[in-house]
């Protein structure tokens, strides 16, 4: 006999609660100032990304839905929401399974899951695979960030 993975279960009723949250948002819209954090893992199997948003954050990154979101679709293993980054509109999927923290500041509300590490998956037609030789490039100091160079240009 097995044991029951009581964390698991644990898991998946408190992501119902996020996704009921973004069902609601989905038909209702966010009012009386509610806005989501949503935490997730960016090399999670199915999160669709663009590339220079996965180089910039490797590992995890912080959406929120406020104001500025649009197209927010909630199925029952994922959500897809159109964002704007640098000034363009993105479309990212984000499943359940890679979420990492949900907040709701506006109520003080938060959970936090502890998702399952994996490999990412090709199944993103939006990802382009990293080499793993650049993943473990030591930054000696040699690499700069372009945007310094931008913000100093801005300047004069």
């Amino acid at each position: 006999m097995s044991n029951i993975d009581y964390q698991t279960l644990l898991d998946n009723a408190l992501k119902s609660v996020v996704k009921d949250a973004l069902i609601h948002a989905q038909f209702n819209g966010l009012g009386d100032g509610a806005h989501f954090y949503i935490t997730f893992k960016t090399r999670a199997p199915g999160v669709v990304l663009p590339d220079f948003l996965r180089i910039r954050y490797p590992d995890i990154m912080t959406i929120v839905l406020q104001y500025s979101y649009n197209n927010l679709h909630v199925s029952d293993k994922e959500f897809g929401v159109q964002l704007t980054f640098d000034g363009r509109p993105f479309f990212i999927r984000v499943p359940f399974s890679a979420l990492v923290e949900f907040k709701d500041p506006s109520v003080d509300f938060m959970l936090s899951f502890q998702p399952k590490t994996a490999t990412a998956s090709a199944d993103n037609d939006m990802e382009l695979p990293l080499d793993e030789k650049t993943e473990s490039v030591p930054d000696n100091g040699r690499i700069v960030s372009l945007d310094e160079f931008r913000k100093n240009r801005n300047k004069h």
